[in-house]
């Protein structure tokens, strides 16, 4: 398998970030860590070689990314304000520099083309990450494989609210959407898979789910919400089992 590392500064947010890029070819994917996750997490958790077949077949190529959760939703000794504010900034360094980034490397550093669209994955925390992505710019993003993720602000801020909050809260975006909106059409021509066990320590991940499943389907939107059983909790073991199980079926 070929793996790269990149170490580049981050103008949006003023400080050196690292990510790692696995595979040659295929499908670029951005891998969003677990709260204040870094990197490598997911080579040292075991899910980069629950993914290596796809991976050495050329049919994903992922991009592990660093979290910037410590300045935004982890940070609740800062003002919500400057969270949010931090929160954008984080969205900026993705659209603006790593997007652009994972074009010049697909395309020319490694010859494989560039797939139509990027994919986003995270587990837990790197499950919004990856949902929120893929709502707020679904020009850029067409598939999303989310495990175990809650998917609205409240959760992190409470009861405070801004016009960031909105824009970070998959729930009430969706909530609001019209059918006609444009980004309907776009999401129903993407691939969405978004998974839940019903384990321990999934309670809140599994209400957001839920409550996310039926916005999609207020919107005719076909997303694929999966609920697996009570011996699956928020854990490591659980996404191990259903990442290469749900890759089989996204990159078909």
């Amino acid at each position: 398998m070929k793996v790269e590392y990149y170490k580049e500064y981050s103008h949006n947010l003023g400080r050196d970030m690292e990510f790692k890029v696995y595979g040659h070819a295929g499908k670029p994917c951005i891998a969003f860590p677990s709260q204040n996750g870094r990197f490598y997490d997911y080579e040292d958790r075991g899910i980069i070689n629950s993914m290596s077949w796809y991976i050495e077949q050329g049919r994903i190529q992922v991009f592990t990314v660093d979290s910037f959760d410590l300045e935004s939703w982890s940070a609740d000794w800062k003002n919500p304000r400057d969270r949010m504010l931090a929160q954008e900034a984080y969205f900026r360094y993705i659209i603006e520099e790593v997007v652009p980034r994972i074009y010049d490397i697909n395309t020319y550093g490694n010859g494989g083309g560039v797939a139509t669209g990027i994919m986003t994955f995270g587990v837990s925390l790197g499950a919004f990450h990856a949902v929120n992505f893929f709502l707020r710019k679904p020009d850029i993003f067409d598939a999303v494989l989310a495990l175990s993720g809650v998917y609205r602000s409240e959760f992190f801020v409470k009861d405070y609210a801004d016009d960031l909050t909105f824009l970070n809260n998959p729930i009430a975006s969706l909530s609001h959407l019209r059918y006609d909106h444009h980004y309907v059409d776009l999401y129903k021509r993407s691939r969405i898979i978004i998974c839940v066990g019903q384990g321990s320590w999934e309670e809140e991940c599994l209400n957001d789910t839920r409550w996310i499943d039926s916005e999609f389907h207020r919107l005719g939107i076909p997303a694929w919400v999966d609920y697996w059983g009570y011996d699956k909790p928020h854990d490591w073991p659980s996404w191990l089992e259903q990442v290469p199980y749900f890759l089989y079926h996204i990159l078909d």
